[in-house]
């Protein structure tokens, strides 16, 4: 047996998002086939909570519109027309002691990413930046979700067949081990989008922060780059 989070979206109160730990059959193995038999243990365990339907979005989704919702397919613009994939937005705006932001990442594939020796030895993270905006560590995956947040919006046809979900899932996702999810990122854009609060909180840092950390009093930097 194993447990991995769900993320539920919430459409009434705080917090935007509800994270729901689910228990289930764990199939060993690397396979995409083991993989996906361990999603739909997760999926019909979250049924049994009444947590249904749940979207697996990651590479080895069985559904296309949750393969093309992993953090390596779903793209976010850049400027001058171009976009690339919020994984390697995220990966080359990291910002550390010794280098960064290595935007040179932004053309890469996943695999040439995680590869990419100075993610590894530039010292400690320290900032991230994105189009000339230089974001805090603080709230930790802020970052990551307003990428994924906004990359979500700029792709309509994606982000409106998602609405109805009642649950996301990432079977790679190991809350022990990792912080960020797209599964849970996805979940915070239908909250927003049903809460119709998407637009405006995505026109901002300071707002996208005051909104999904529900705090409206907290000053949050935002530094435009040179």
């Amino acid at each position: 047996m194993a447990r991995r989070p769900v993320f539920v979206p919430n459409l009434e109160d705080s917090p935007l998002v509800r994270e729901v730990s689910i228990e289930f059959k764990w199939f060993a193995g690397m396979s995409i086939q083991q993989k996906q038999k361990s999603i739909a243990s997760l999926h019909e365990s979250a049924k049994r909570k009444d947590i249904q339907p749940v979207l697996e979005i990651s590479t080895k989704s069985t559904v296309e519109i949750g393969r093309a919702l992993s953090a390596f397919n779903l793209s976010i613009e850049i400027g001058g027309g171009q976009r690339v994939s919020v994984e390697a937005a995220y990966q080359g705006g990291k910002v550390f002691e010794r280098g960064g932001p290595h935007r040179d990442l932004y053309g890469l594939s996943g695999k040439q990413i995680k590869a990419d020796e100075r993610l590894k030895n530039s010292g400690n993270l320290v900032a991230f930046e994105f189009n000339g905006v230089k974001w805090s560590l603080e709230p930790k995956t802020v970052f990551y979700d307003w990428l994924y947040v906004s990359a979500l919006s700029q792709n309509p046809d994606l982000g409106n067949q998602i609405l109805d979900y009642r649950g996301f899932s990432d079977i790679e996702f190991n809350p022990e081990k990792s912080i960020n999810c797209q599964a849970k990122a996805a979940a915070l854009f239908v909250a927003l989008h049903r809460r119709n609060l998407l637009y405006s909180a995505i026109s901002s840092q300071e707002l996208f922060i005051q909104t999904v950390s529900g705090n409206k009093s907290t000053n949050f930097f935002q530094m435009n780059l040179l």
